[in-house]
């Protein structure tokens, strides 16, 4: 089968620096025969990639302009990282990013339907999974590295800002990036963080870690152990399948990281009447898990994320004990995206050289599978798919004796201006065209 060309598109999200493509994964997919274009990086910092154009252009990528994805030829395959930005186009392409619309999020509807009614197909990062049920690729370890590290940074600053400022923003511990450059400057600041609260407290922050055996998990505790806060209960099924939360254990520590991933109603692990309790230790909840708008939440304690600019939201609790904050930030791993990056696109390599055989590739077999199942629940089933402009170019292309029938359509002038009788008009004249 041929190579298809993958584009490598520039992020929309803001504060969002990885890269499902790494300069040196993609010298590997060219070097295997994909054409690979990349987007040039935006200049605003907030949206930069991590990754300098320089760096693509030297492993033999080409450059191409940020947002050209949206015209590009359909028969490439848009590689991003997060969501396209919100809005009513139909989409035509084959994706490859985190969608975050297959678990009925809110707006889902919206977001999965600009799929068929362009023609479009989604492969869902999240989704997809080896023979065994396993996924290929997931940013879990620095999910958890990241949270594990600003729960710490939130219990020394409690500490030593008794007053009840609330943790700045990343940018302010990092030059102004709002991110760090790698795990040592990292680990190197928590240091320094923990030694400052341990002045004030007396000892280090016990810790409690929920999913420790995952790759979340692992990545939380490798964190707390690399600074030294070695007192850490490391949970996972054995210890919460016969017993139903909450758990008085959480709110025995000084930290409590969530990193389960959460397929179905459990009982809450917290819950307001459980932080009301006279002897609660508990002052800082990191839910790397997130979920927060599940009504099936087991940490129903918030209802907001935070962000890196605010990477805290307080809880009111009853009684004398420590403030308590939450951090609930659902893209952490940006806070180390170059590592974090490079460790994803390498796991997803060896899925991406199979794209040239995605119609027998089990990997993208199942991903296709389940977009075609999570389209037909949307309201009404799947949508009808939409006439766009260049299916009617297309269309003519290969017949031009068509096109005569109304000039508006053989016109790229009038056909760019986008007007919607043009494109009716062209579908009662050429039925064919929704077939």
């Amino acid at each position: 089968m041929a190579f298809p060309t993958l584009h490598a598109r520039a992020e929309a999200k803001a504060l969002e620096h990885r890269s499902c493509l790494t300069p040196s994964t993609a010298k590997k997919l060219l070097e295997a025969g994909y054409p690979v274009l990349v987007e040039r990086s935006s200049k605003d910092p907030h949206y930069a990639r991590i990754f300098k154009d320089e760096e693509f252009a030297q492993a033999g990528a080409t450059l191409i302009d940020e947002g050209s994805w949206e015209t590009a030829p359909t028969d490439r395959i848009i590689i991003g990282l997060k969501e396209l930005p919100e809005a009513e186009t139909a989409l035509k392409h084959t994706f490859v990013h985190f969608a975050h619309c297959y678990k009925q999020q809110g707006g889902w509807e919206q977001v999965l339907a600009r799929f068929p009614r362009g023609g479009g197909t989604l492969y869902d990062l999240e989704f997809l999974q080896d023979t065994t049920g396993r996924r290929v690729a997931a940013f879990g370890y620095h999910a958890g590295f990241v949270g594990a590290a600003l729960a710490i940074k939130t219990w020394a600053w409690q500490l030593t800002h008794p007053n009840g400022e609330p943790l700045p923003g990343v940018e302010t511990f990092t030059d102004g990036r709002g991110f760090y450059n790698n795990e040592d400057e990292l680990i190197a600041q928590l240091k320094n963080d923990v030694a400052a609260g341990e002045k004030v407290a007396g000892h280090k922050p016990t810790s409690l870690v929920l999913g420790a055996l995952g790759r979340c998990g692992t990545g939380a505790v490798d964190l707390l152990e690399r600074i030294g806060c070695r007192d850490i209960k490391k949970w996972d099924l054995p210890e919460t399948q016969n017993r139903d939360g909450p758990y008085p254990e959480i709110i025995e520590s000084d930290i409590f990281v969530n990193c389960i991933y959460l397929s179905k109603p459990i009982p809450p692990f917290v819950s307001r009447d459980s932080l009301n309790n006279p002897d609660r230790r508990l002052s800082v909840v990191c839910d790397v898990s997130c979920d927060t708008t599940n009504p099936h939440n087991p940490i129903p304690i918030y209802n907001i994320n935070t962000t890196f600019d605010k990477p805290t939201v307080p809880v009111v609790v009853e009684g004398d004990g420590p403030r308590l904050s939450v951090i609930s930030i659902d893209h952490l791993p940006s806070a180390l995206p170059r590592e974090s990056s490079e460790a994803f696109s390498a796991a997803l390599l060896p899925s991406l050289l199979a794209l040239k055989d995605r119609a027998t590739a089990p990997v993208w077999q199942g991903a296709e599978k389940l977009f075609q199942e999570k389209v037909a629940t949307l309201p009404g089933g799947a949508p009808t798919k939409e006439v766009l402009e260049d299916d009617v170019a297309d269309f003519c292309r290969k017949d031009p004796s068509r096109s005569a029938i109304d000039p508006r359509v053989s016109d790229p002038l009038m056909r760019n201006e986008r007007q919607c009788d043009n494109l009716l008009q062209a579908t009662e004249r050429f039925p064919n065209l929704s077939g």
